[in-house]
């Protein structure tokens, strides 16, 4: 997205623009800015035991987070499992500024992010039949109200959750392919200075729905080696809600803004030299340059557009399980997720940069229950940002992330 202003003291109708090209990016960031650093707003992080292999989990999928990371590998469970998981982590970003004493650092927060599956495969049928819920997008950021970026960002959340049945067919004993709709609901909130008054500030709120469609396939050749995808289609949410300014126009407009969230594709390859160990390497592809400009309608300023010209970006996934007895397990990863947007589109409301992601994990896969609990350390090189702008400066990242999960076999 296009900076919000060029200048330290903005004119009004130019703030009040700017002001709606954050709720857009806003309309697209809430559960944590991890998912924001160098993915857009994606959010990778949807089981405990795939993170813990640095989401190298396409290929195995043998869990029932495979509705969300590849619905084909659910016809390798038998009978029926339910699993719940949470992704908790820390959201700290430093800025320091160009200009001497010009610093600040974003509100510390523990965020969580929860999932829920339930896989059910009938008694020698070659179907099985699959429900999640899970946060693909997401980001929640907040920087001090007295911060220097005030004018540029305060607060911003967006919350888009999925819920997904899929149904899976074991077309041959060595092949699975899945599909099924998805239904995504979203809302946004947005807060930051006007630069008019002391403390004045804009907001905005607004919720929508979007409906689109996930498929997957896995093929296992041989038992050491098997091959895994999975596909997200894109879904628009068209957001409805209202916005305002204080203290300069009293009450609030009903506003509207489209934005398209886009398709992504996950692809891995999972070797087994034998059964106590498991290699997995993946990538991870999202189609950010259909994110191009967002009209705001109903401002106080009529229709407004926004460019963003955000890019597509990868991730690349390697991770390494071993099987121990009593069925305990430990696993390591290590992804890196490349940047999605120029110096030149840069906003504090999406610190975006290339991340590299360490994480380890252990668990285990019982006759009924099975548990599991990975940590992530999240750091990238500091992005320095020169617009001419008051958001000029050195942008800082270090996260941590605690991931759990809980499932019961029937």
């Amino acid at each position: 997205m296009k900076s919000l202003n060029r200048n330290s003291k903005p004119a009004f109708a130019e703030l009040h623009a700017n002001g709606y090209c954050v709720a857009l990016v806003l309309s697209a960031a809430l559960l944590y800015p991890v998912a924001v650093h160098g993915l857009g707003l994606r959010i990778p992080n949807q089981d405990a035991e795939a993170t813990a292999r640095g989401n190298a989990f396409v290929a195995t999928a043998d869990n029932p987070s495979a509705i969300y990371y590849n619905p084909a590998g659910i016809t390798q469970i038998q009978g029926a499992e339910a699993q719940v998981g949470m992704h908790t982590i820390s959201v700290n970003s430093h800025f320091e500024g160009a200009a001497p004493g010009s610093t600040s650092d974003t509100e510390f927060e523990i965020q969580a992010v929860p999932q829920f599956y339930y896989v059910l495969t009938p008694k020698d049928q070659p179907y099985s039949f699959g429900l999640g819920m899970y946060a693909p997008f997401g980001l929640g950021l907040q920087w001090p109200s007295d911060s220097p970026l005030r004018n540029f960002a305060i607060e911003g959340r967006l919350l888009y959750v999925t819920l997904s049945p899929v149904v899976a067919w074991q077309v041959l004993p060595s092949l699975s392919i899945a599909a099924g709709p998805t239904i995504n609901y979203s809302n946004v909130k947005l807060r930051r200075g006007v630069g008019l008054v002391p403390g004045d500030e804009f907001q905005v709120r607004g919720e929508g729905w979007a409906f689109g469609a996930k498929a997957g396939l896995r093929w296992q050749p041989h038992e050491k080696w098997a091959f895994g995808v999975s596909y997200f289609s894109p879904t628009t949410v068209d957001y409805g809600g209202h916005s305002s300014v204080h203290p300069e126009v009293p009450g609030s407009t009903s506003t509207s803004a489209r934005l398209e969230f886009p398709q992504f594709i996950m692809g891995g390859i999972s070797f087994r030299p034998n059964a106590r160990w498991n290699f997995e390497v993946g990538i991870d592809w999202t189609d950010w340059d259909t994110v191009k400009t967002v009209v705001f309608k109903g401002t106080p300023f009529g229709d407004v557009p926004f460019p963003l010209n955000w890019q597509s970006s990868y991730l690349a996934h390697a991770g390494v399980s071993r099987y121990l007895d009593n069925h305990y397990w430990v696993a390591a990863g290590y992804f890196f997720s490349q940047n999605s947007t120029s110096d030149r589109d840069f906003t504090p409301l999406l610190p975006d940069t290339d991340l590299h992601v360490g994480s380890i994990g252990i668990g285990r896969r019982g006759e009924h229950w099975s548990w599991a609990v990975s940590g992530q350390v999240i750091s990238g090189p500091p992005r320095r940002i020169s617009n001419g702008n008051a958001a000029d400066g050195t942008y800082q990242f270090l996260n941590g992330a605690i991931n759990f999960s809980l499932a019961y076999r029937f």
